[in-house]
């Protein structure tokens, strides 16, 4: 079964269908390439897709060490390079939830395990990642 489904829509939109689930949202072109800001651009889903996994991996690694990461907020920003256009960095800010307390070594595992997600992974070598931690205990 295919990933996705995606269909011009005109306008610099696209629409994008999650194949199993039937799920879908749209796309627009960044503002600064003639498009109007509606919606998720594609390197917007690129950097949102990196922290998204980010937690992802993190809830996984929580849950096999009973604890829990449920309520964290990642603040993502993405920042481009031209010649060729391409995302230079990506920064993400975890804000991890104000009721919970994490061991330190809870929080070095959190941090270890934010580097190991399959986008990550996938990254061109000279795409800057960078991720910081607030902890709801600091």
């Amino acid at each position: 079964m295919n990933t996705a489904t995606i269909e011009y829509l005109g306008s610099f939109h696209t629409r994008c269908t999650h194949d199993r689930s039937g799920q879908s949202f749209e796309t627009d072109a960044p503002v600064d390439n003639r498009g109007k800001g509606e919606f998720f651009s594609p390197t917007d889903l690129f950097a949102t897709s990196l922290a998204s996994c980010i937690l992802t991996i993190i809830g996984l690694r929580a849950a096999d060490g009973g604890f829990s990461i449920e309520g964290t907020k990642v603040e993502v920003k993405k920042t481009m390079d031209s010649n060729p256009r391409r995302i230079a960095q990506v920064e993400m800010t975890f804000h991890m939830p104000k009721d919970q307390k994490y061991t330190a070594t809870q929080k070095k595992v959190i941090e270890k395990v934010a580097h190991t997600c399959p986008v990550s992974y996938s990254l061109h070598p000279d795409t800057k990642e960078v991720a910081k931690f607030i902890w709801g205990d600091d």
